[in-house]
């Protein structure tokens, strides 16, 4: 059974003249870069994309997995993704999604009534909650796996081929390139050691074998699409980790000046007190406000604040107990002016007199 396997396995492997063993559907050798696939007579340039090693989308093509793999893995596939998810996102903004309109009012008779017909089919459609739905959460999970999947059969590849490359290279290999160029010299060691030196001054790595030269710089260039990639997998774990619970609050809380209250969505671990609040209003004698005033139908405040203080409950304490609460904070909280404590954030939003 073991001599079985083995022999099957050489048997998805190509051997090149040089020695090197590619896997199955090598293009070129990725020791030597000796075409493996094509006759060496032929005369075009070479698809040095990703050195001619073989990807996994191309060369397994028969299970399941496979198939979903080589959806994936599809460039074209991702933009249509990526197209679909943009015109989602644009009909989400075409009326205020449900989080931005009255608290008061039903969102079935909102939409109606303010824009008619196509408000009640907005509504209908679902798309008053667009950015929390199911379907567009699979939207972003399928972008996300279109990321991965791309970015792990491309990467995988390259790298194997950059770090299995040969300073010695097939002489067909060097022909098909896009630049290629032929001279004679009569003292070879001496323009070698030139061509090395002149080299090595610009910076390059330089690697030497058999009498050759291989010459490179910049080559994380070559890993520049996929950093982009791992940028956008990580904003996109970042906007569907929000919908995990304990990954992310958001949530409104009264809290008149003198009382202590827990703060929503911390599991009664942090309680919020306001010792006192401030409202500052424009002086609606001053000329420079006044007519902006009189439009606003009375007073207008300048400043509003709450003297906040951020307590943390004792672990072993009995839940709902304010008597053995420990005080982790302390700010004067005002629009845009948050208290900030261990990722978590108190914003002043409204106020009630």
């Amino acid at each position: 059974k073991l001599r079985k396997t083995i022999e099957v396995s050489d048997m998805n492997k190509v051997k090149c003249e040089c020695g090197h063993v590619n896997p199955f559907g090598t293009v070129l050798c990725e020791s030597c870069g000796k075409p493996v696939e094509e006759n060496d007579d032929q005369k075009g340039l070479l698809n040095m994309r990703y050195e001619g090693v073989a990807r996994r989308s191309q060369t397994y093509t028969t299970t399941f997995i496979d198939k979903i793999w080589m959806f994936f893995s599809s460039v074209k596939v991702g933009i249509w993704i990526i197209v679909l998810t943009l015109v989602a996102s644009i009909f989400g903004t075409i009326f205020p999604q449900e989080m931005y309109i009255p608290s008061n009012v039903r969102p079935e008779t909102h939409y109606a009534e303010e824009y008619g017909v196509l408000g009640q089919i907005y509504y209908q459609l679902g798309f008053h909650n667009l950015y929390g739905s199911w379907w567009y959460m699979a939207l972003i999970a399928a972008l996300g796996v279109s990321l991965i999947i791309c970015s792990l059969d491309r990467v995988v590849p390259l790298y194997r081929a950059l770090k299995t490359q040969r300073v010695t290279r097939h002489e067909n290999f060097l022909k098909r390139q896009r630049l290629f160029g032929t001279s004679n010299v009569n003292n070879v060691d001496g323009v070698l050691e030139t061509v090395k030196a002149r080299l090595e001054e610009k910076k390059y790595k330089v690697r030497e074998e058999n009498g050759n030269l291989l010459a490179e710089k910049g080559r994380f260039s070559r890993w520049g699409p996929y950093v982009n990639h791992i940028g956008l997998i990580i904003f996109l774990m970042g906007c569907m980790f929000r919908f995990f619970p304990g990954m992310y609050v958001d949530e409104n809380m009264w809290i008149r000046e003198g009382e202590v209250m827990v703060v929503p969505g911390t599991n009664s671990k942090y309680y919020l007190g306001n010792e006192s609040f401030t409202l500052e209003l424009y002086d609606e004698e001053d000329e420079l406000f006044a007519e902006a005033i009189e439009r606003a139908g009375g007073a207008v405040a300048k400043n509003y604040e709450t003297e906040a203080v951020l307590y943390e409950r004792d672990p072993g304490a009995t839940v709902g107990a304010t008597s053995e609460l420990q005080e982790v904070a302390r700010h004067n909280i005002r629009v845009n002016d948050p208290l900030s404590y261990e990722g978590l954030s108190i914003y002043q939003i409204d106020y009630k007199l």
